[in-house]
Order: C-alpha cells, then sequence, then structure tokens
C-alpha cells in the first residue's frame, strides 16, 4: 500500500504522518470491507428471524459507513490520500471473504461474529500504534471506532448464545 501526501501545517513528523496514513488506510479497506459483507448478510439472510436480522444488519452497517467516511477523512487531515474505493478495499482487506453459500441467520452470524471480532482486535492494535507513534487524535478515532465494534460485536455475540 503505497502512501501519497500531501503538504500541510500539521505538527506530526513527516515520517509518523506517513506510518499513521498507512495505518488508516488499512482500517479504511477493513471497515468499507466489513460494511460491505455485512450489506451482503443484510441482503442475503433468510430463515425464521429474516425481518429482525435484515433490520439488525442494516443498522451495523449505516455505523460502519460512518466510519469509513471518519477515516478516510483523518487520512486527509493528514496530508495522505485515502484509498477507498471498494476495489482498493478488496485489494487491502486483511478480512477473509464473505462465504457464497449461506443464508441462515444463525451461519450468516457466525460469520459477522468472526468478521467483527478480527475487525475489533486490528483496531485495538491500530490504536495502539497510533498512541506509540505520538498520534492521540488518531487513537482516540480509533477507540471510538472500537467502542462502537464491541458494542455491534456484543450484539451478535448475544444471538448466538444460549441462556
Amino acid at each position: 500500500m503505497s502512501t501519497k501526501m500531501f503538504n500541510t501545517h500539521n505538527d506530526l513528523a513527516h515520517e509518523v504522518r506517513a506510518t499513521i496514513i498507512t495505518l488508516l488506510n488499512q482500517q479504511l479497506a477493513d471497515t468499507f470491507d466489513l460494511y460491505s459483507q455485512t450489506k451482503q448478510a443484510h441482503w442475503n439472510v433468510k430463515g425464521m428471524n429474516f425481518m429482525q436480522l435484515h433490520l439488525f444488519f442494516d443498522e451495523l452497517a449505516e455505523g460502519l459507513l460512518e466510519y469509513v467516511d471518519m477515516i478516510a477523512e483523518r487520512v486527509t487531515a493528514l496530508g495522505g490520500y485515502p484509498l477507498g474505493t471498494a476495489r482498493m478495499a478488496a485489494k487491502d482487506s486483511t478480512l477473509p471473504e464473505f462465504p457464497t453459500n449461506i443464508y441462515q441467520g444463525k451461519e450468516i452470524l457466525e460469520v459477522l461474529a468472526q468478521r467483527f471480532g478480527n475487525y475489533a482486535s486490528t483496531t485495538r492494535a491500530a490504536i495502539e500504534t497510533a498512541s506509540e507513534h505520538g498520534d492521540q487524535d488518531t487513537a482516540d478515532l480509533f477507540t471510538e471506532v472500537s467502542r462502537a465494534i464491541d458494542k455491534h460485536l456484543w450484539f451478535i455475540d448475544a444471538h448466538l448464545q444460549e441462556a
């Protein structure tokens, strides 16, 4: 993933900005991919809980789309170039592809739980990296994303847990 940079008056060192822009673009790819996989779940869920899950998946996707925009805008604030098209995300995402042979709610929930769990883990690692490089603003952005993803993961997991 190349890091295109523009001149900026941001006081973070050039090397720090380059590192953080790369990190942000990676999270942008994963966030956009997770958004598209969640929409895939929304469009294709079948079964007894169709309506509940259909609406739930759409709500999850809407939240992710907000973070796509926030992450991309942080890239530009640091003088970077967000790599935010669907093809760019597909090329750079670290998430496994969404399976095309599942439709039942429980199967889809299991896949989304795994994807959201992976994304939560990389987001926490991104918080650590941003903090280590002295970029508290990016760390705060990732912390906000992390809190939301953990809540979404809790909701997904609750559907899979037995009382």
